[in-house]
């Protein structure tokens, strides 16, 4: 669905993003995962038209990217960080404009509107809501016109859990519709719960790609970590794989004697940090 070539781009004489070079399967989600200021947002922006001199090649279903015609946004639909609405009108009367932007037959702005828990606020001027009614209103107008791509930039980010765990669930149903998504974000438990395959990104370069679950493995497995008495506590860790090679933890279980015994592994965060050098802040 989405082709990345060898691009790059520049805000001035100095590189920013770097010889990028991936491709993002149709039906999958896609995660752009670095620090503020990594490329994240301007890649997004070159995906979905906004920069258009950038060098290389970057396309969606066979168009390019800076050469789309206004038929590419009947394709896509963009979430941003920040609400993008009209503050005077009501929810549904901006579902209603936006709507009218498209060729397509829209989606019901009513059946959206329930599914983010805003039925009630339909009628109500966007000034009156609060950040989190903004973001689950902003995005539900990026499915207005059912795109086959969805580009979401932090799409949880300020909202509470319950409305969080809404979101995630609805970025997870869109993907069970057969919807390409790219997300971008800084939240590494956002990703790992979501994202097919994650991009790490630093300062507009591509530090890895694979899944979530790969790079965890890939980078020191689960380990077992027990307790027992002797003497005193004393705390044993090792691999999970060698768990069956441990004389003294097959005794320990066998005689009763564990106080306590639980198993650990890298976060994706903790990957992050070990194969970037870098922090996500």
């Amino acid at each position: 669905m989405i082709e990345v070539k060898q691009l790059s781009f520049s805000y001035t004489r100095t590189p920013f993003i770097t010889d990028m070079t991936f491709s993002v399967k149709q039906g999958e989600i896609f995660g752009f995962l670095g620090p503020s200021g990594a490329g994240k947002t301007t890649l997004q922006k070159i995906l979905i038209g906004m920069i258009t001199s950038y060098k290389g090649s970057a396309s969606i279903g066979g168009m390019e990217c800076r050469r789309h015609t206004g038929r590419f946004y009947e394709t896509i639909g963009v979430d941003f960080e920040f609400p993008t609405l009209y503050e005077k009108l009501t929810a549904r009367q901006n579902l209603q404009f936006f709507a009218s932007l498209y060729r397509k037959q829209p989606r019901s702005a009513d059946e959206l509107l329930e599914t983010v828990g805003l039925e009630r606020d339909g009628d109500k001027r966007v000034s009156e809501f609060s950040k989190g009614m903004k973001s689950r209103l902003t995005f539900i107008k990026s499915l207005l016109h059912d795109p086959e791509v969805l580009f979401l930039d932090e799409p949880t980010s300020g909202l509470d859990p319950t409305n969080s765990r809404l979101m995630k669930d609805l970025i997870l149903g869109e993907k069970e519709r057969g919807k390409t998504v790219v997300l971008t974000t800084h939240n590494m438990q956002d990703a790992a719960e979501l994202c097919d395959r994650v991009a790490f990104i630093v300062n507009g370069k591509l530090c890895a790609l694979d899944s979530p679950h790969n790079l965890i493995m890939s980078r020191g497995a689960a380990r077992i970590t027990y307790t027992y008495y002797d003497k005193g506590e004393r705390t044993i860790t090792c691999p999970l794989q060698q768990v069956s090679g441990d004389a003294l933890l097959l005794s320990l279980i066998k005689e009763n004697r564990l106080l306590s015994i639980h198993s650990s592994e890298p976060t994706l965060n903790d990957i992050f940090m070990d194969i970037t050098g870098r922090t996500l802040v």
